[in-house]
């Protein structure tokens, strides 16, 4: 009886609720939850497990992720926590709803449109300025200053901006 105890209140609301307050590491106005990085969460008998996708294979913040997940879950009571990471299916910017592209367009990032027919015919149309909303915008470099994001420039207010890339 004393093992059932120590569980009562570790609910799956509650992992689920804890979660939602971990930030993205890379874009802190958005969750993991909200970019839906944050796949799956299950609690049984106290333990919790957590799968997740991270929006690119080679993310530089997956193990700090894991990290956050790990120690956000413990600082709520839950003690064993399996973390799975699963690329199946693959994470996709069509993931994001239109509450998140606005998080991400006033923070400062352009949001990625739908990927539509194909992501090489997405890639190419044009990029509205997060800052003024003009489309006068062209790309800088394909690499911005993490994996998923490209630089661009808007020549109508003169400002430098991270585009999220569509994948």
């Amino acid at each position: 009886m004393k093992g059932k105890a120590q569980h009562e209140g570790l609910t799956t609301e509650l992992a689920r609720e804890t979660l939602a307050s971990i930030v993205d590491p890379e874009i802190p106005a958005v969750t993991l939850v909200e970019m839906n990085i944050i796949r799956d969460v299950k609690v049984e008998d106290g333990s919790v497990h957590v799968v997740f996708s991270p929006t690119f294979v080679g993310c530089p913040a997956l193990d700090f992720m894991k990290q956050e997940i790990r120690e956000t879950l413990h600082s709520a009571g839950f003690r064993n926590v399996t973390i799975e990471v699963t690329f199946s299916p693959p994470w996709s910017t069509d993931m994001l709803d239109e509450s998140v592209r606005e998080k991400l367009r006033a923070f400062g990032i352009a949001p990625p449109p739908p990927t539509g027919e194909s992501i090489p015919a997405t890639l190419l149309l044009p990029v509205s300025c997060p800052f003024c909303g003009s489309p006068d915008t062209h790309l800088e470099s394909r690499f911005g200053s993490t994996l998923c994001r490209q630089i661009y420039y808007c020549d109508a207010c003169q400002q430098s901006f991270d585009r999220f890339k569509p994948v």
